[in-house]
């Protein structure tokens, strides 16, 4: 099966096509793939949260994803005590 591995940042992006045996997991393409994978905080398949045990199936994406870069849940205060002040409409 045919798998991509992408992992993007700042100043670009590195990506690898992989051919995995059927019933590979992230955990089989993590050693399989040459992309660097420090500071990696977490993975997804097709945008979906996944762990190193989620099975691959044939043309999956996998990302590697970097570790957030705000706190959501602050950065939404902000936006809300900003646009507090004006007007409606």
């Amino acid at each position: 099966m045919r798998v991509q591995v992408v992992r993007a940042w700042r100043e670009g992006f590195a990506a690898e096509d992989l051919v995995m045996p059927d019933g590979a997991c992230v955990a089989d393409a993590l050693r399989a793939t040459g992309i660097d994978q420090a500071g990696v905080a977490g993975y997804a398949i097709h945008g979906e949260r996944a762990d190193a045990q989620a099975l691959l199936r044939d043309g999956d994406r996998l990302e590697l994803l970097g570790p957030l870069l705000a706190d959501p849940k602050e950065a939404r205060r902000r936006r809300a005590v900003a646009q507090a002040g004006r007007p409606r409409g």
